[in-house]
């Protein structure tokens, strides 16, 4: 009985300390630093084709609050991430959180990232926002490529909300979502409307906006009431505060 109850407590801590975000394993470790070999390889062959970096790896430069001011303190950065750390939140909407957004506007880009979420937790990358006093949220004008933990969050038993999808619009055309914890890449590619989304390698969305169907589209979502959401075409990139912690890293961007 003894035996049980120790191993039971030592999987209840193993468990505690993966939902802290200050937690990494050994092999996390490891992966961690393999990663950066190969992102400054390949950034240094991005670079040359154009991409510049959204996050300098060790500060919140270059993004600012929505609706303006520093990045809530809730957003921190640690061992090359930009992280939003919901442990110290009172709820989704605290002062000390909030959606971030570039200082920069972009109309016709390629957005390469890196992401990550935590057990049970939604967020998501949002683009062409128009950040204007009389728009509460960066969703109101901007479409959303989404973030999630398809085994847990109740969102994934929504069609179009799950991870990767256009959210509300556009579904996923294959699952290539790793699980909680796990480092997942995206892209985000928009010219002359025409967007395709990639989930680990894979173009799991692909679209034409401001067109018929695209109105169609927006029509048919929960989006149908607000006039302006997703009619313009240059905007800030946002990262979403959902309540839950959320981890983003190796934040590039190319103008096309």
């Amino acid at each position: 009985m003894m035996i049980r109850t120790f191993t039971a407590a030592l999987a209840l801590a193993g468990l505690a300390a993966c939902h802290s975000p200050k937690a990494s394993s050994s092999a996390d470790q490891a992966g961690n630093s393999a990663n950066k070999a190969t992102m400054e390889a390949v950034s240094a062959a991005e670079k040359q084709d154009g991409f510049v970096p959204l996050f300098d790896g060790s500060t919140t430069k270059g993004w600012h609050k929505y609706g303006g001011g520093e990045a809530g303190k809730a957003w921190k950065v640690a061992d090359g991430t930009l992280f939003l750390d919901a442990a110290h939140k009172q709820d989704w909407q605290a002062a000390d959180g909030g959606d971030i957004v570039t200082d920069e506007e972009y109309g016709n880009f390629h957005l390469k990232y890196e992401w990550k979420i935590d057990t049970g937790g939604n967020s998501g990358v949002i683009f062409l926002i128009h950040e204007d006093p009389k728009y509460q949220y960066p969703w109101l004008t901007g479409p959303e490529m989404q973030v999630l933990d398809n085994e847990r969050h109740p969102d994934a038993k929504i069609h179009k909300h799950r991870a990767g999808d256009l959210y509300d619009l556009i579904p996923c055309t294959k699952e290539t979502v790793k699980p909680a914890l796990e480092w997942n890449s995206a892209e985000i590619k928009l010219l002359n409307g025409k967007l395709d989304l990639y989930l680990n390698g894979v173009n799991v969305v692909s679209t034409t906006m401001w067109n018929d169907e695209w109105k169609a589209l927006v029509a048919g979502s929960k989006f149908k009431d607000m006039k302006d959401f997703s009619t313009y075409k240059k905007g800030r990139i946002g990262l979403q505060d959902h309540g839950n912690t959320v981890w983003f890293r190796n934040i590039r961007i190319k103008k096309l």
